[in-house]
């Protein structure tokens, strides 16, 4: 596991949390407990892909209260743990996106399970991301000339029928085409048209 992912735990329960801790410690993983909602909602996290195991039950913030807190902050993929759980939680747990609902005593293996699955979901989704803005800033690259020619490439047109629509000249339109290409990072015409899609082109034009 990469040195900077962290596992965050946020249990009122001393004994709970130093269980799970010595746990997670002794099987590699990075640790940072916080005793209550609030602490952790307060805490400023470092950009590193992590998880969080959080109690369902604690005076103050509960858990589906950090959940619904944070949703709009961070996509920190969540592993409930509860002592007493019932079905009405468990659904609101698992809409809000939670990876897993487990019941104390822990089951150690599971888990373990749990962490390693919500760590590479937040792997996956933080490198949906990068990869994301990275194709936004070279989109952003292009000059206003380039971002009218893009879209009308990746619908078919042809050069000529793409300069007649801008009331430009066709060799222009084959000059932008080139840079296009170049600052998209596209080695084929067919790449070009996958990321143009990835930009949803067609729904910005109509805003």
């Amino acid at each position: 596991m990469p040195s900077n992912e962290m596992v965050y735990i946020v249990d009122d329960d001393a004994s709970v949390v130093d269980a799970l801790s010595s746990l997670l410690r002794a099987n590699g993983k990075q640790v940072q407990i916080f005793t209550s909602g609030q602490d952790f909602v307060d805490f400023e996290r470092q950009d590193s892909c992590a998880c969080l195991i959080l109690d369902l039950r604690m005076p103050g913030l509960n858990g589906l209260q950090v959940q619904k807190s944070i949703a709009a902050q961070t996509t920190i993929p969540v592993i409930f743990i509860t002592g007493r759980g019932d079905v009405p939680s468990t659904v609101t747990a698992m809409k809000g996106g939670a990876v897993d609902f487990l019941t104390k005593p822990i089951d150690e293996s599971a888990l373990l399970v749990s962490i390693d699955k919500a760590l590479e979901q937040d792997r996956k989704l933080r490198r949906v991301a990068f990869e994301q803005e990275s194709l936004l800033a070279r989109y952003r690259s292009l000059t206003p000339r380039e971002q009218q020619v893009l879209p009308l490439l990746v619908r078919g047109l042809l050069n000529k029928q793409a300069a007649g629509e801008l009331g430009i000249t066709e060799y222009t339109v084959q000059i932008h085409r080139g840079h296009i290409m170049r600052k998209m990072e596209a080695d084929s015409f067919a790449t070009l048209v996958k990321l143009a899609s990835k930009l949803n082109l067609e729904a910005s034009e109509a805003s």
